[in-house]
């Protein structure tokens, strides 16, 4: 079991990083707005890096290898912020070492790489979640908490959109196919998590796209079909902008989920026959800090997977994506050789 576990409830929960890139950069600093959470390590296959990021940062301890930071007893969780394809290894690690884990999204690179984490947390019974902070935006909250009491009827189908203009570099993570790149894994994911979890695990994945010149998908539409006739159309892109936004459709009414829907602070309510109803609910912080509580008040509790990202969910968003990547003829590999 994680070292966090059965701790007192005011004794501090203590974090690692692994992967000190963009996210992390952010995420850490949501550590000030969050009871019972220190982060306290670091670690990066570059000591030099781990040093500057623990030194920016405040953090006590600076790791040149990830193997170092699973052997450190000081760490109760760690977050995972290295490229999607060394998520695996790392998570395995972890978990073997009795640690905690967040997994930035996607989770893994591959579907059978997620089942083999899942599988060996369960039979661990060591905290895992995916790092989906949109479920835990309080606006989204507040969504859900509309749909549970009917306001909008039944959800009927979800339409979501994400991308951003890159310019195609070879050299940069997003384009390179052997660090888990293009659309699908960097910001699909969040179109498809948002789509299942409110309506589920889908029956049929239509997917339609493009590639860049490294062989990752550049763009990508989904359509999740239900067999009950429920539905999802989902839009990600690397080549160009999109607004960001998404819309739950229900037999009584809509949500639209103002940009960026990832993060949103605003969702307005349209109830047939009535006047459109604005809802703000703005984030702590970041807005990280909401996932990183989450995590923290799990372990403190002993709990093995969190209720609102459980694990089942990961693999079924998991699951869309790889076959919406294969129907683009894309397909990843997870790195074995990282520790």
């Amino acid at each position: 079991m994680c070292p966090g576990y059965g701790r007192g409830v005011t004794e501090e929960i203590r974090w690692g990083v692994v992967g000190p890139g963009r996210i992390a950069e952010k995420v850490v600093e949501d550590f000030a707005v969050v009871d019972g959470a220190r982060a306290v390590a670091v670690a990066s296959r570059s000591l030099d890096r781990a040093t500057d990021f623990a030194h920016r940062h405040g953090l006590e301890r600076a790791h040149g290898s990830y193997a170092e930071i699973l052997a450190d007893a000081g760490v109760d969780v760690l977050y995972v912020a290295t490229p999607h394809p060394q998520h695996h290894a790392v998570a395995l690690g972890a978990i073997a070492a009795g640690k905690a884990l967040l997994v930035e999204k996607a989770f893994t690179a591959t579907l059978a790489g997620a089942r083999e984490v899942v599988d060996a947390a369960r039979a661990a019974d060591v905290f895992v979640m995916e790092a989906m902070w949109t479920r835990f935006q309080p606006a989204v909250v507040r969504l859900r908490e509309l749909i549970a009491d009917g306001a909008i009827g039944e959800v009927r189908s979800v339409q979501a959109d994400l991308g951003v203009a890159r310019e195609f570099d070879p050299a940069d993570r997003l384009f390179a196919r052997e660090l888990g790149g293009g659309a699908l894994l960097d910001l699909g994911v969040y179109v498809v998590s948002f789509a299942q979890h409110l309506l589920g695990a889908p029956d049929t994945v239509a997917a339609t796209g493009s590639r860049f010149e490294t062989g990752v998908d550049a763009e990508a539409s989904l359509l999740l079909g239900y067999a009950d006739g429920r539905s999802a159309t989902l839009t990600t892109s690397l080549r160009n902008a999109l607004p960001g936004q998404a819309r739950v459709f229900g037999t009584a009414g809509w949500v639209d989920v103002l940009p960026r829907f990832h993060h949103p602070q605003t969702i307005v309510l349209h109830r047939a026959g009535a006047e459109p109803e604005e809802i703000t609910r703005p984030q702590t912080g970041a807005g990280y800090s909401h996932e990183l509580a989450e995590v923290t008040e799990c372990v403190r509790a002993g709990r093995g997977e969190s209720s609102v990202m459980p694990l089942a969910d990961t693999l079924a968003v998991m699951d869309v994506l790889e076959q919406a990547a294969g129907q683009l003829g894309v397909a990843f590999a997870e790195d074995r050789a990282v520790l």
